[in-house]
Order: structure tokens, then sequence, then C-alpha cells
């Protein structure tokens, strides 16, 4: 599922605007162009937008990919060292759900903490997703 792509955390009106000189307005288009070192250099001189960032909002593209996790659940994530759909994968879901839980207690990233059973969901349907990020 292709979201727009404010709704990447870190992306608002003028980020998204200098994304679209690189044709990026979806989270699909962000992984289709910045899935590749080649392509994130490539994006960068279009953008402006640093090769670091561009990978940064790729790697939250990727794990939006897995049914049922949007922004705030990427971020989070993203805040307990998963950064991609690949590294989900290998997880223990419920090592991964207390680390979740421990870190929103803290951060307050999302609203909700998914508990082990959604994350449980989530390793296994990240298992089925090939990986598209390279480095």
């Amino acid at each position: 599922m292709a979201y727009k792509i404010e709704d990447i955390e870190g992306i608002g009106p003028s980020y998204a605007q200098k994304l679209s000189m690189a044709k990026i307005r979806t989270t699909n288009d962000l992984l289709k162009i910045c899935a590749s070192a080649h392509g994130r250099v490539s994006a960068s001189e279009k953008t402006g937008v640093s090769e670091t960032q561009l990978l940064k909002w790729a790697n939250l593209a990727d794990l939006m990919r897995v049914r049922g996790i949007g922004s705030e659940y990427s971020e989070l994530l993203e805040a307990a060292g998963v950064d991609t759909v690949k590294e989900l994968r290998n997880r223990n879901p419920q090592n991964l759900a207390a680390k979740l839980q421990e870190i929103n207690q803290v951060k307050k990233l999302s609203r909700m903490t998914p508990g082990a059973k959604t994350v449980e969901k989530w390793v296994t349907e990240a298992a089925k997703l090939s990986p598209v990020i390279t480095y």
C-alpha cells in the first residue's frame, strides 16, 4: 500500500515539495527511487536532501510495507533498532514487543503500543516480503 510521502515522520510540506522534484510523491516512489545507494545519490542531487536523510525515510517507508505498520509504528520500530523489513523478519516477536513497550513509555512515539500478537503478525508478514533497501 502506498502512503502519501507526507505520512512519513519528518516529511512536511517543505520536504515534500523538494522530493517532488525527484518525482517522489508516495512511499512507493521513495522506495523505488531511493532503495539503492545510486538512487539516493541521484535524488539527493535533485532535491538537496542528504543521502543519509533519504535512507532514513526509505527505511521508514520499507517498514510501512508491512500491513499494520504506519508512520507511528515505523518510527517506534526504528527507535527499537529495527530499520528495515529484512531486520524485522529476524526478530523475536515477544522480545521486540517488550522493547517497543519500554521505548514508547519513555519516548511516547505512539498513542498505543502494539502487543506481542500484533508484533508476531508483523514479523510473519515481513518474512514474506522481499528486501528492497541496498547499501
